[in-house]
């Protein structure tokens, strides 16, 4: 599980800081080819807040069901976004087998202590209908691990590699798989093995909003990473890693 005191500064910052304006695009660029039809019916499992499931059902006129093992997070997606939520486990999902056209897991995984994200996705393969969908974001490659990872308790980070083995294990057809913040990776490189060594600098959030030319500039640039991805650009490097998987049989 995630660290419930990183949930407060989600709530406050998540509708205005430039990761997650920056990552919402490039979470619809994938998104938009896969939800078809009227009402579809899509998980957010790991939901946190219900922010973006809200943004989910008004999107696609979606039928959104959020699941979050932390209570507040629960009563959020409910209190504050009217979404239905269950607590519960994204390794033990009380829902009915072939429930959903699209189940979406961001930043779940990395969670996970290393075993559980094979039951996780499992879980979710049993709770797709035959044709659904599965997009996934995990945090990736150990290199770029910092001392917010460390604040929010993640437990691994993964590579294309071996995400997509883990994918093929739990039943899945991979479509694609895509690094993402990749332009401001060599700043984040520098952060985490240079800086905060030698700084000694201690676990803590990393949600902040920074001064409005930097805002600017981070969010173009996860913008533009968004538009690459949308025309069938996978990106070979980055802090995030996208899959798109299909339930084919």
């Amino acid at each position: 599980m995630m660290n419930p005191a990183e949930l407060v500064n989600i709530e406050r910052l998540e509708s205005q800081l430039w990761w997650y304006r920056g990552m919402r695009e490039i979470t619809f660029a994938l998104l938009d080819p896969l939800v078809k039809g009227t009402a579809p019916r899509i998980l957010d499992a790991g939901a946190g807040t219900g922010f973006f499931a809200q943004l989910l059902s008004q999107r696609y006129g979606a039928v959104v069901v959020a699941v979050d093992l932390e209570r507040r997070a629960v009563h959020s997606c409910w209190r504050r976004h009217r979404i239905p939520s269950v607590q519960a486990s994204v390794v033990a999902l009380p829902l009915r087998e072939a429930t959903f056209d699209v189940v979406v897991l961001l930043d779940v995984l990395g969670h996970l202590l290393p075993g559980h994200e094979l039951v996780a996705l499992s879980e979710s393969h049993r709770v797709l209908r035959v044709g659904g969908h599965l997009l996934l974001r995990v945090p990736a490659l150990n290199v770029l691990r910092s001392r917010h990872s460390e604040f929010i308790w993640e437990k691994q980070r993964f590579t294309s590699r071996r995400l997509r083995q883990l994918l093929i294990q739990a039943g899945f057809v991979p479509l694609r798989l895509t690094y993402a913040n990749s332009l401001l990776s060599p700043i984040a490189l520098f952060k985490f093995r240079v800086w905060e060594p030698l700084t000694r600098a201690q676990p803590r959030s990393g949600l902040m909003l920074l001064p409005w030319p930097l805002e600017s500039v981070f969010y173009a640039a996860l913008k533009f990473e968004s538009s690459l991805i949308q025309k069938g650009i996978n990106l070979p490097f980055g802090q995030s890693l996208f899959a798109v998987s299909c339930k084919c049989r």
